[in-house]
């Protein structure tokens, strides 16, 4: 879910435009696969909590020395924006990721991430509301069609009966999410990698903080998980949702966001959902009704439409993914 604050001048070469088109596929795809990996584990016997805990740990100790070499003899970087990393640390890391998890142990993983991807619409009413800044016409359709996606995703036309626990925590992600493109519209010159590996750190502190006091349910299993395809252990899980869906999520986000521009990259990023749909089936055996694949098509319009109607600044802080 990259950012979208603003664009660089389409002069890129035609080498680094297909690299970071590739980087960007990657980044989808592992991000992609978040959902029904948590999903196992959490089947399996383990606490959404503990889940995302050694995610995210097992992403920091990934890209310590990347961190490292990125902030070598810039260290008054990330005293500067210290404020920033704990915000995104605390909350595109932690918070995300945990109310997220908790959503898709009752939804279907690809419905939890489409709620999720209502974020920008999220944006739009607090800036409309806290600071004034009225929508263009083009961001306010989009929003409209992506409150109706909403809906239909939810299945709330039907007078279906929605489960409002797991809608409850895909709203927070949602909110977690929006947080998360708040903060991005800062201008920093930490770079990108050092505020994802520090952000990592300062998530897991956190997680590792709240389940030892307590305040986020802990536990943990071992066996195997069970999959619609077969049995995987459970250590191959956890080191694919930390080193491919978290860390090599994160650094491939990054480098496309480089190489096209936030703007771009962030359309490319959409193919998340597609991702985490295909997962979902093959993984969870997990397969929407047509009602919600309509639903979730109209909320990627409408977060498009909410993106070409927003204003083109200048820089491009280029701010890892929340998820």
């Amino acid at each position: 879910m990259t950012a979208v604050t603003d664009d660089r001048p389409i002069a890129v070469a035609s080498t680094n435009a297909r690299s970071g088109l590739l980087f960007a596929i990657i980044s989808a795809v592992s991000f992609g696969g978040s959902g029904a990996l948590g999903r196992g584990l959490i089947e399996l016997g383990w606490t959404p909590g503990s889940a995302v805990l050694y995610r995210i740990l097992v992403a920091a100790v990934a890209l310590t020395i990347p961190t490292i070499f990125a902030l070598r003899g810039r260290w008054h970087l990330l005293r500067a924006d210290l404020g920033l990393v704990i915000g995104y640390g605390l909350i595109a890391v932690a918070g995300t990721q945990l109310f997220y998890f908790n959503a898709v142990q009752t939804m279907p993983v690809a419905m939890a991430l489409l709620v999720e991807y209502a974020a920008p619409i999220a944006v739009v009413g607090y800036l409309w509301l806290r600071h004034g800044q009225r929508p263009s016409r083009l961001t306010a359709i989009g929003a409209a069609v992506a409150i109706a996606g909403l809906a239909l995703v939810l299945d709330l036309l039907s007078g279906a009966q929605v489960d409002l626990q797991g809608m409850t925590w895909a709203l927070l992600a949602m909110c977690g999410a929006a947080v998360y493109f708040i903060l991005s519209a800062r201008e920093t010159h930490l770079p990108p990698l050092a505020l994802a590996g520090a952000g990592l750190w300062v998530g897991a502190a956190t997680m590792a903080i709240a389940c030892l006091v307590g305040v986020v349910p802990y536990a943990t299993a071992t066996g195997s998980v069970q999959f619609s395809i077969g049995q995987v252990p459970w250590w191959v899980v956890l080191l694919g949702l930390g080193l491919v869906t978290a860390a090599l999520a994160y650094s491939s986000g990054i480098a496309a966001a480089r190489a096209l521009g936030s703007r771009v990259a962030s359309f490319v990023a959409l193919m998340e959902v597609l991702f985490s749909l295909a997962f979902g089936a093959i993984l969870l055996a997990q397969k929407p009704g047509l009602v919600q694949l309509l639903g979730g098509l109209l909320i990627l319009g409408g977060v498009v439409l909410v993106k070409l109607g927003e204003p083109v600044p200048e820089l491009e802080p280029d701010l890892p993914e929340p998820l």
